[in-house]
């Protein structure tokens, strides 16, 4: 229970930091930031493995690239689901998409045993 409460905090902060470096994307708050986690989490685990099947000829066309443009499409449903969390315009949303991922997989990597 421990690993995926430290797993939702660390996305919670990948999410806040993004929006710290991106004046694009807004968020009300660090309890925003959680919920945001939440939605986006259990939406890339409730459909990314439909959405790699279904469009898998173009990731493997595009060598994987479009593989953000899936995030950024879970990201892009999490704006719309959330009120006080809002990215402005497409190419932000694959930018912010591409950033929480990298962020996140950072500080996986700085915490040891997530």
């Amino acid at each position: 229970m421990s690993y995926l409460l430290l797993n939702w905090l660390i996305l919670s902060v990948s999410v806040l930091i993004v929006t710290k470096l991106m004046s694009s994307v807004q968020i009300r708050n660090f309890g925003t930031a959680l919920v945001v986690a939440l939605v986006y989490g259990i939406l890339k685990l409730a459909l990314t493995k439909i959405l790699v099947i279904l469009s898998l000829p173009l990731i493997i066309l595009t060598l994987g690239l479009f593989y953000l443009v899936i995030n950024a499409f879970l990201l892009w449903i999490t704006d719309k689901l959330i009120d006080g969390f809002e990215i402005r315009g497409f190419f932000s949303t694959i930018i912010a998409s591409f950033l929480i991922s990298v962020i996140d997989t950072i500080l996986h990597w700085m915490i040891p045993g997530v």
